[in-house]
């Protein structure tokens, strides 16, 4: 049980990139808890996978001798969702439709590989914790500065919009 959470459904056992592989996996789930709840129920959801995703990235850990197991991508996950946050509120603020915002997903998954595989500043130093923890909370790093992008992408699109 521990390792199909830790792994999404045996995504994580794709090849290659399995982190790129849980991240394109996160998306249609994202779209369904958005759609069905809203983003307070991403938040919701994205808080009990983080605590449920420690724990089966824990046991893989052990099991596997290594602290970051590329099978592990419940991490990504947590991340990608996080990443995803501003696309699910600006739907609910402006009344659109989910996929009408198609860039902002696109932003979300792209600045969200780039910081989990790059890892700046605090990304980068919860890697280096070496244990599950510092596995989970790079990615939450690198899903909260994707977030920001996201909404600075927009900011410069409807600016841009405005101007035209």
């Amino acid at each position: 049980m521990m390792r199909a959470i830790a792994t999404f459904g045996y995504v994580g056992l794709m090849r290659p990139a399995p982190g790129t592989w849980g991240s394109l996996a996160a998306l249609p789930v994202a779209w369904v808890i958005l759609t069905l709840g809203g983003w307070i129920a991403l938040v919701v959801a994205t808080t009990a996978v983080f605590f449920v995703g420690l724990e089966a990235a824990r046991a893989e850990a052990e099991a596997s001798g290594d602290h970051d197991p590329s099978h592990v991508v419940i991490d990504e996950v947590v991340g990608q969702w996080i990443a995803l946050l501003p696309v699910g509120i600006g739907a609910a603020m402006t009344g659109s439709a989910l996929l009408a915002l198609w860039p902002g997903w696109i932003a979300a998954f792209v600045l969200f590989r780039i910081f989990d595989i790059l890892k700046p500043g605090p990304v980068g130093k919860a890697d280096r914790r070496g244990d599950a923890m510092g596995l989970m909370m790079d990615d939450v790093w690198a899903g909260a500065i994707a977030a920001v992008g996201v909404v600075l992408l927009a900011a410069l699109a409807h600016a841009g919009m405005r101007l035209l």
